[in-house]
């Protein structure tokens, strides 16, 4: 499986998910600047979006993200039905291009902040999740300012009766993310959405493997639809 991770100015995470791909999954994947991105993206089967500042989140973040060239291009992706993951930033970009619902505030403590989440799994028969089992909790990182996902209650009501709340949070949700989301998915199924940051969960010396199973789930999904048992 070869993934592409889509670089914007201001993502600095962009080597955390190399590494995570490439020497801990043992898959391919190639750094995608997203001025290239027109011509190359549907070459890969999956894109990843990492986390970090696009556009140093002037107006809000990823929202200066939308004038990039390679937005298009990432619709047109998902639209094909693979996979694509953003995490923190990514998903505030996924978010400003109409991929996912919801906007992204401040943390009600109007403060960045950083640690481990505890995270419920509420989907894990997504392309994401079928390597955790239902209800299971993860501990996982994070960092943001932005992490306070709103949606409106008729949003919300739809994205519970679709399965689309893929995380939640276990126990802390000060950031305020309504109804203590923490990940979701678009109506296909193919586009998740996370603030916590799984490529930071997948070796122990770097304090957890709890991210793994989702990068494990993205290949074997992948590897049962494209690769043949004859």
């Amino acid at each position: 499986m070869k993934f592409a991770i889509l670089v914007l100015p201001g993502l600095s995470c962009d080597v955390d998910m190399h590494h995570a791909v490439t020497k801990v999954v043992g898959q391919d994947a190639d750094l995608v600047w997203h001025l290239d991105a027109d011509q190359k993206l549907a070459q890969y089967d999956a894109v990843l979006i990492p986390s970090g500042a696009s556009y140093g989140d002037y107006l809000r973040p990823g929202a200066l993200a939308q004038a990039s060239p390679a937005i298009e291009s990432l619709q047109a992706f998902a639209a094909s039905g693979k996979p694509v993951l953003g995490v923190g930033n990514g998903f505030q970009i996924l978010a400003e291009a109409g991929l996912l619902p919801g906007a992204f505030l401040q943390n009600s403590g109007l403060k960045f902040r950083t640690g481990k989440a505890k995270l419920v799994i509420q989907n894990k028969v997504s392309k994401f999740t079928t390597e955790y089992a239902e209800g299971q909790e993860i501990s996982i990182p994070f960092a943001h300012q932005y992490g306070n996902y709103f949606v409106d209650e008729e949003t919300l009501t739809e994205l519970k009766q679709n399965d689309r709340i893929v995380f939640t949070y276990a126990e802390d949700n000060s950031d305020g993310s309504t109804d203590a989301i923490a990940g979701v998915l678009n109506e296909q199924g193919n586009v998740l959405g996370m603030m916590p940051l799984p490529e930071r969960a997948v070796e122990e010396i770097i304090g957890g493997t709890d991210g793994y199973p989702l990068f494990q789930s993205i290949l074997k999904n992948w590897s049962e639809n494209n690769v043949s048992h004859a």
